[in-house]
């Protein structure tokens, strides 16, 4: 059984990584638009939070199963309050 501990730790984890990657996102569409090289801030950007996320998610695939679900959650639930916060005022 995993203990509680280390999936309130995945959880966390996941939620770091999440706003990481989305914010990130977030982050790179702004600053591109106006870069004189926009390709380039996309293509950087995308390897630099996809390598950040696959390397904890690997880390915590290492121990087992319900603690990667849980991680995943918790970079599902980041996505939302990164989409949630970002959202321009209509």
């Amino acid at each position: 059984m995993m203990g509680l501990g280390i999936l309130a730790g995945a959880l966390a984890a996941g939620v770091v990584l999440g706003t990481a990657f989305f914010g990130g996102l977030w982050w790179t569409v702004t600053r591109a638009l106006t870069a004189p090289a926009p390709a380039a801030w996309f293509a950087v950007s995308a390897l630099v939070r996809m390598a950040v996320v696959v390397c904890g998610l690997y880390c915590f695939a290492r121990l087992g199963l319900p603690s990667l679900c849980t991680c995943l959650c918790g970079v599902l639930v980041a996505r939302g309050a990164v989409k949630h916060f970002t959202r321009r005022a209509a």
